[in-house]
């Protein structure tokens, strides 16, 4: 996998929070052209970093559905957060980013389809040189005592 610039950042981002968006709007965002865009996205979907584009489901849903959903406890090298955010932004399978006192850094929520995808996330995020450690945990149920 190629390394990923920060037009490349932006566009991932922008997709994360809406895969629907026209390519005209993305290329307005990032203030590029809208052909620039399109091969771009289709750079990133043939080397894999785009691997799909999905509708959201509430987590009622979620639940009957079989995912793979995890915690992962992350623990910094120094005082990176900013950076590190930027790098898991760009992870499709990251569904939300918690910075935290204490012992961990940073939880990161991950949903996937089976058992080799996260460990094939895991691996990547774990390569990460600021990353100094991490603990996983796979959720098995969840039960949504009020809304956050």
């Amino acid at each position: 996998m190629s390394t990923l610039d920060n037009i490349d950042r932006q566009l991932i981002s922008l997709l994360r929070t809406d895969a629907r968006t026209p390519v005209s709007t993305l290329a307005q965002k990032i203030k590029v052209s809208r052909a620039t865009i399109q091969n771009r996205m289709s750079k990133l979907e043939k080397n894999g970093v785009i691997t799909g584009y999905t509708a959201l489901v509430s987590s009622s849903t979620n639940q009957n559905m079989s995912l793979i959903r995890a915690h992962m406890s992350i623990e910094l090298k120094g005082i990176t957060t900013k950076k590190i955010k930027l790098a898991l932004k760009t992870e499709p399978s990251i569904c939300a980013i918690h910075t935290t006192n204490g012992h961990w850094d940073m939880i990161i929520e991950l949903q996937t389809d089976s058992l080799e995808e996260l460990d094939k996330i895991l691996g990547r995020i774990r390569s990460i040189p600021e990353i100094s450690s991490s603990e996983t945990s796979i959720l098995l149920t969840s039960e949504r005592i009020r809304s956050a």
